[in-house]
């Protein structure tokens, strides 16, 4: 029978992990991230949880000896943040274009200059086309579930591509809530072994791995990646269903949406901010104003069709982002959805909402400044400046 405990955001990764039964681990500290390495190394030390667990010197061995692992067949699990990403870079962009499924917990923060360790979500933004998959929760449960997910998205047969479960570094990872844990059984029952149908490494049958790839071969790959993608869309869906029907909770697929049947105007979120969000809707609403959400769950692969669904026959949107897009002084999420509607009807207000970087705290009150604006303008179409939510507003 399952059990909720009280808990930080890495330890319930580090649970969740432990639950899907990796066969390695291969870990190298950083905050935020360092304490889920930390406990998954308890329970491997304590003979709680049957994995090798590979302690390596930097972030680039890490996901190198992972490779070599998923290429021999093996779930394989380990965590970074920030300037760790950047330093496993090489291989974990040739960890999904080789389709070597796995779950990574990408513990969100900024990334330098100026010097800072506190959350943000640049660096998931920054290597979001990399060729992962990419899920952004919003609080410790969605942590356990998204893991457990994780594994059967990326395991599937017709996507095989790893995952990055990305939660905010201190505002979950460090802070503690109620999380209901399932049971082994439980969780051996939804996951099924491990599989992959090209897991290549065989001592006895020995070959060449990622060898040089001529032009037309390295389309090829390309396509059928981004191909891969396309479907991990729908089987995003099935998953969560099949999650739903085991676990009793459904997180909506690819996006969440709450009030939105009748709303005139939507406020758009990504990650932990979205429970604040959620608030500053229900206050709003009983002050009359028509307002919805809408949670970006999945980055990548982006759920183009279904945001523009959503907003089709809205009077306008703000979406509210914890990272920067150097290129267009917006935030990257509010870029990605105003091109979503490049071929729909977009002629109502909108605007990008920046907050929360280097650990800032976006607070309920940003989050009615940034309805009432769109409550102010909806009758205004077009592109409005960027609300940049500091601590004067």
């Amino acid at each position: 029978m399952s059990k909720i405990k009280a808990m930080t955001g890495n330890t319930t990764a580090a649970i969740a992990a432990s639950l899907c039964r990796p066969d390695l681990i291969a870990a190298y500290p950083i905050t935020p991230q360092s304490s889920v390495a930390e406990y998954l190394s308890e329970l491997v030390h304590d003979g709680i949880l049957d994995a090798n667990l590979v302690t390596t010197e930097s972030e680039h061995s890490v996901m190198s000896v992972i490779q070599g692992a998923a290429c021999a067949g093996a779930r394989t699990f380990t965590a970074t943040s920030a300037q760790g990403l950047a330093f496993m870079y090489e291989p974990y962009f040739q960890m999904s274009t080789m389709r070597l499924p796995m779950v990574m917990a990408l513990v969100t923060r900024e990334m330098i200059s100026p010097c800072t360790v506190w959350s943000g979500q640049q660096d998931a933004m920054s290597v979001r086309d990399a060729g992962w998959i990419q899920v952004f929760v919003e609080n410790n449960q969605e942590i356990m579930d998204m893991i457990i997910q994780g594994y059967m998205i990326a395991e599937h047969d017709d996507v095989l591509i790893p995952v990055n479960v990305c939660y905010d570094g201190f505002y979950l990872s460090h802070l503690v809530e109620g999380v209901e844990i399932p049971t082994q059984k439980e969780v051996d029952a939804f996951l099924p072994p491990v599989h992959f149908n090209h897991a290549v490494l065989d001592p006895d049958d020995p070959i060449a791995v990622d060898s040089l790839t001529s032009g037309e071969v390295l389309m090829r790959y390309r396509k059928t990646h981004l191909e891969a993608m396309e479907k991990a869309l729908d089987i995003i869906e099935e998953v969560d269903k099949k999650f739903s029907a085991s676990f009793g909770r459904s997180y909506g697929g690819a996006i969440e949406t709450y009030q939105c049947e009748d709303a005139d105007i939507v406020l758009i979120t990504v990650g932990g901010m979205t429970g604040t969000a959620r608030d500053a809707v229900d206050i709003a609403r009983a002050n009359g104003i028509k307002v919805g959400l809408l949670k970006l769950r999945f980055v990548r692969p982006f759920p183009a069709k279904r945001i523009a669904k959503a907003l089709s026959d809205k009077k306008g949107f703000a979406v509210v982002d914890r990272s920067v897009c150097f290129g267009w002084s917006t935030g990257p999420m509010y870029t990605e959805i105003r091109a979503a509607l490049t071929n729909e009807n977009c002629d109502f207000s909108h605007f990008s909402a920046i907050g929360g970087l280097g650990g800032a705290d976006i607070s309920l009150k940003h989050m009615l400044i940034v309805i009432e604006k769109l409550e102010k303008e909806k009758n205004q179409p077009g592109q409005k400046d960027t609300l940049w939510l500091t601590k004067e507003l």
